[in-house]
Order: C-alpha cells, then structure tokens, then sequence
C-alpha cells in the first residue's frame, strides 16, 4: 500500500522552526484530510539567544511567499535595510583597511573583462567602487528604496538587519492565525519509534502522542531527533573555523542617530566584532577563539569597541561544523540542529530559507517517494556547508596580520584542500564562474571577487586570454558612477525611511 504524506510535525520554534511552518503552509494551503496537516510543537523550556540577526536578500522573497507585509515585518521586528557588508581591519589593521562585501552585483559577470576595465580605468579605486553602484562612499546610512515603492522592490539589492526573537512572534502569529499550523506548547520527553526504523511519534508532557509521517528536527544545537535520537554524526570544523564564543551586547540608539546599511565586521587580535544596526539599538557580538584569548580579554575588547563599562553582556558557546547528513529516515533537521557555523557572513538564516524552499517545492507525496528526496537533498547540503566554510575561510587566509590567531589561520594545515587548490589558481587567473560549478552556489563567484581583492590579492589577468568587452565595460562603469550620485542624492536614510512608515495593518 502506498503511504501518503499527510501529516508534518516540526519540534521547535525559533526562526528556523516558524520560517520552515511558514513556507510549507503557504506552498501547501490545504488543511483537510486530503491535504497536510501541520503541527509544530515549541517547548516553554527552550530559551532564545535573543541577538540582532543579519539576513540576505533571499529573505524578501521567503516573507513574501509566507505572506507577510513588508511594512509589519519593518515595525513588528525592529527592523532595518541591509545592503552588505564592511569589513574593518581585516587585512593588516592599518587606519584605512577597509572593503565592502555588497548584495549587488558587478556591472559584468566575467572575471578576466572585470579585472581589465578596474585596471584600465578606475585603477585608484577598489574593486567594489569602481565596479558595484552599492559600494560607493557616502553610501553607509542610505535606504535601498523609496517609501513609494511596492513591498520588497528596491531601486538596490537589499535584506534586513532584524530582531531574531521578534521575528518569531511575528511568524507564529501570522502561521497559526492565518495559514492553519497548529502549536503546541509543550515539551518533547520521548520518540517514540526505533533507531533503524522511522519516527511514530513524539511524546511530550501534557498531551497525548503526536504522530507524524514527516518530522522536522529545528531543536537547535541539541538536534534531539538527527543528533540524540538518530546518532547522525557531528562534523567539527573547529580545525579550520577557530572561534568558538561569543560575547553579545545591545547598544541603544536614539531616534536620530543614524543607522548604518552594512552589517560592520571589525577584526581584532583573536577573532571579529559584529556591529548590526537596529531601529532602536546596535546589537554587537564579539566574536572570539578561546585557545587564544580569554573571556576577561574578551569583553574588555567589547566593551574598549562600544565605549561603554555599564551595558550588560552573556557569554555564548558554540561549535562550527555541521551533521553528516541532515535527512535520516523520516526525520529532516533544519537550522542549528543541522549545524552552524560562525556567524561570519550571515549563512545561519540562508541555510534555513534554503532548506525550507527545497523541502516546500519537493514535499514528498508518498513514503516511498521520501527517500529520493533525502538522497538529493543531502547531497546538495552537504555540498553547500562544505563551500561556505572555505568563502569564511578565505577572509582569514589573505590576512597580514601577525597575531598568533591570524598566523595559526594562515597555516596551510588549517585550509580546506579545495580552497588551498583554488589560491594557487587564482595566482594565475581571477576567480572564475566555472570554479563553482553547482547551479545553486551558496556564494557566486562575484562574493570572490569581493573578498579576495578587497583583502589584497593581486589583481592578475588570465596571461593569454584576450579581453573583448573592454568599450562596452568603460560604458557601464561610467554608468554606475553616474548611479551612485543619483542614489546618494535621491534615497532616504534609513533613520527617515524607517521613521516615516506607515503604521501596521492590523
């Protein structure tokens, strides 16, 4: 007999759990016994980490498919306009070492036609300016829109800056009350079902037992059903990804002060500073490896970047590595109970919409059918963690500084061997589009460019390869100097865009 998939139950909330009950409901609408029933259940036990959250622009689509307002997210979660990110004091810690990481593109997409026209004709400038309309100074507190403008249609690229534990009351609301997902506010005490054999179900507390044909495990770093109950293996990356605490404040901000468009990352001598900027405070996370400095060092170095001896402060632990897989039987993990990585780059948020969006347009219909979905989505996955930690890698190993953390970083030991290769090639050649060769890269090869020659890299042309697009790139390159005056001098800030909103619809 074929088995049918008709009922899914997520253990834990979050926004990993509320964002993948979100797209599911909304991808698949139908709560009769003829369409999927959904339930997800939360424990009143499980505190939240409460930090700012840096996001990509993926996550306008996900909030539009999931039906929530642009203007109720912007209100309800604090929320402010993310274009990218700037990187301070990465390459050697002088005044002046600083590069930007934009969500916009390049003006062209092949490397060796982009090298040559930065060379020949904006030489004094960086790679970002001369070639990326959102990296032009000046352009750290602007909007990437105006107020007339449709929900999440921008004049640039753009994601949020947002209140992470805001953004979860704002998704279990609209879930439950207007897509038809039922919570449970209980706590998980068994799974019931054998280890070689599929999840029944999952006992809690106060309710019966709550079965399931599919179970989604956003139970974060505990990872309950992949990790405890199906002993799914942990793969440390901690070899090559040192950090390993954190230390997070809030800073608050007033209705004037301005708001930055950029997530600002500031190295320091073990590690980096998070400054992610919010409608009503700065949320700062020192970000740190505990082989190489200590707790006390490291929050005097917070509190020496905030300018501050009185604000609050919590330790956080973490690990970076990821599940083996993340599919197993009938058990799918999603979030950090799936893995997590150092907060480098924002990936935590994307890897959920990721995950969400492949499960949601290839739901399995049948039991059956369930293993082949598994089967692709572990392998494309796994494929992804394993590329986002070289592009974190790679901020680390262009490094000059000379700090026994950025040495130990350099060691070749430490660089993934696909990594390692690829700086040898790009000795010779730019990045390349080919060098990435999955049709869904986590990070194309433009985040390359960016990186690697906003750290220092020489900026080599292939030696034999003939650039033909020279004219047409000078054209486009005048182009965005011209949109970067008319953007600087046409968008709000973010302070007046945000403080002129329209209030929520109820």
């Amino acid at each position: 007999m074929v088995k049918r998939i008709r009922n899914i139950v997520i253990i834990g909330g979050g926004t990993a759990g509320w964002i993948i009950a979100g797209l599911l409901a909304a991808r698949h609408p139908d709560r009769s016994p003829e369409g999927i029933g959904i339930t997800l259940i939360e424990s009143p036990d499980t505190p939240t980490i409460g930090v700012g959250e840096g996001t990509w622009p993926t996550i306008r689509k996900t909030l539009s498919r999931i039906g929530i307002k642009e203007v109720d997210f912007l209100s309800a979660c604090e929320a402010s306009f993310k274009q990218g990110s700037r990187f301070d004091g990465w390459f050697d810690g002088s005044e002046l070492d600083s590069y930007h990481h934009p969500f916009e593109l390049p003006v062209g997409r092949n490397a060796n036609e982009l090298i040559q026209a930065w060379q020949s004709f904006a030489p004094e400038k960086s790679f970002a300016e001369a070639l990326c309309v959102q990296a032009a100074p000046g352009h750290e507190g602007i909007a990437p829109k105006q107020r007339s403008m449709p929900d999440y249609a921008g004049a640039l690229n753009y994601a949020y800056h947002l209140d992470a534990v805001k953004l979860g009351a704002l998704l279990r609301d609209h879930v439950v009350n207007k897509l038809g997902v039922k919570h449970i506010l209980d706590h998980v005490t068994e799974i019931v079902g054998s280890k070689d054999e599929d999840i029944e179900a999952v006992k809690t507390r106060n309710h019966s037992e709550i079965k399931g044909d599919l179970f989604i495990d956003c139970t974060g770093h505990k990872s309950v059903l992949l990790g405890e109950h199906y002993g799914v293996d942990f793969i440390d990356q901690s070899h090559v990804l040192f950090n390993d605490r954190a230390i997070v404040t809030q800073v608050p901000t007033g209705e004037q002060d301005p708001i930055v468009s950029q997530t600002i990352s500031t190295a320091h001598e073990a590690g980096w500073i998070w400054d992610i900027g919010l409608q009503k405070r700065r949320g700062i996370g020192c970000v740190y490896a505990s082989k190489y400095i200590s707790d006390e060092r490291a929050e005097e170095i917070t509190r020496e970047y905030i300018k501050s001896n009185d604000l609050p402060m919590r330790r956080l632990k973490f690990s970076s590595g990821f599940r083996e897989h993340s599919w197993h039987k009938n058990c799918l993990a999603i979030g950090l109970s799936a893995g997590f990585l150092e907060p480098l780059e924002a990936s935590a948020i994307v890897l959920v919409e990721l995950s969400a969006e492949m499960l949601s347009d290839n739901l399995p219909v049948t039991r059956q059918g369930m293993d082949l979905e598994a089967v692709k989505f572990n392998k494309l996955f796994r494929y992804r963690w394993a590329r986002i930690v070289d592009f974190l890698k790679l901020h680390y190993v262009l490094s000059q500084r000379t700090g026994p953390y950025w040495v130990d970083n350099r060691k070749p030991e430490t660089i993934p061997d696909r990594l390692m290769q690829y700086l040898e090639t790009w000795k010779y050649r730019p990045p390349s589009q080919s060098d990435f060769e999955h049709a869904s890269e986590v990070f194309p090869a433009s985040s390359y460019h960016f990186i690697v020659y906003g750290m220092g890299m020489p900026a080599v042309k292939h030696p034999t390869l003939k650039p033909t697009l020279q004219e047409a790139m000078k054209k486009q390159m005048q182009t965005v100097i011209r949109k970067q005056k008319s953007f600087a001098a046409g968008l709000p800030t973010n302070r007046a865009l945000l403080a002129g909103l329209p209030k929520p619809s109820k």
